[in-house]
């Protein structure tokens, strides 16, 4: 959250020396990152509040909704916002890019840190993968909403910023502003694409997802003794991430 804080900061500055559509969209991506954060902290808070009378199994599933939330609103609303202000500029290509290099300096910084941020991402995939299963089925069966969405927003903030770089390039060495809007516009539906992965795979824990088939397996496998002649039929449902009905 500080390091975003910081480079959310220091794209608003590059934008106003600027007046890059890229670096504005870049700008609004951070300020969405920092509060996915925020909300992400509330949500694990929440869900580990204790079993109530209202709620017997506590409020594991709250990971869930605050990440509903963050896809939705922020991931959807940024980049709705950033195609929108990219949209004007580029119909009104006569937006000018300043201080190019002072810009790409930013967005070069940008990039090392959200890389930093990346591999964190891909090293708490790695710890929690145990099943070594290919990135993309992990990332469909996987029951841990935060890891999703810190995986698909660090994803983007490192393409979104390689778009805003060539973007900028392209704008200094053409002369030719067009290639801002056009690169800004590319972030604000890259988000769009990332939320309506998010809202499917997030929709789907939200209802109760039954556990993987490997923990089915072990449940399965517990059953397998004298006294039981033969299991009928096993449900299960996540409660939470590491919480199972």
């Amino acid at each position: 959250l500080g390091a975003n804080l910081l480079v959310a900061v220091s794209k608003f500055i590059g934008y106003a020396v600027s007046g890059s559509a890229a670096m504005l969209n870049e700008s609004i991506h951070s300020v969405v990152d920092c509060t996915n954060q925020v909300l992400l902290l509330v949500g694990n808070r929440q869900a580990r509040k204790a079993a109530s009378d209202i709620h017997p199994f506590g409020q594991a599933r709250a990971k869930y909704f605050y990440s509903t939330i963050v896809a939705m609103m922020l991931f959807f609303g940024g980049g709705a916002l950033g195609i929108m202000e990219a949209t004007q500029k580029l119909f009104h290509p006569e937006h000018t890019v300043e201080n190019t290099w002072l810009v790409m300096g930013i967005l070069l910084a940008g990039i090392i840190i959200e890389s930093f941020s990346l591999r964190v991402a891909f090293k708490e995939i790695s710890h929690l993968n145990t099943a070594r299963l290919p990135l993309p089925r992990f990332l469909r069966e996987s029951r841990h909403s935060e890891i999703l969405i810190i995986f698909a927003e660090d994803t983007c903030a490192v393409v979104g910023l390689l778009l805003a770089m060539g973007g900028t390039m392209l704008s200094h060495v053409t002369g030719n502003s067009i290639y801002d809007a056009l690169s800004g516009v590319l972030i604000g539906m890259l988000l769009c694409l990332a939320a309506l992965f998010l809202a499917r795979e997030l929709y789907s824990l939200l209802i109760g997802e039954s556990a993987t088939e490997k923990d089915q397996m072990v449940i399965r496998r517990a059953f397998d003794r004298k006294p039981v002649s033969r299991l009928i039929n096993l449900k299960t449902v996540h409660l939470g991430p590491d919480d199972l009905l």
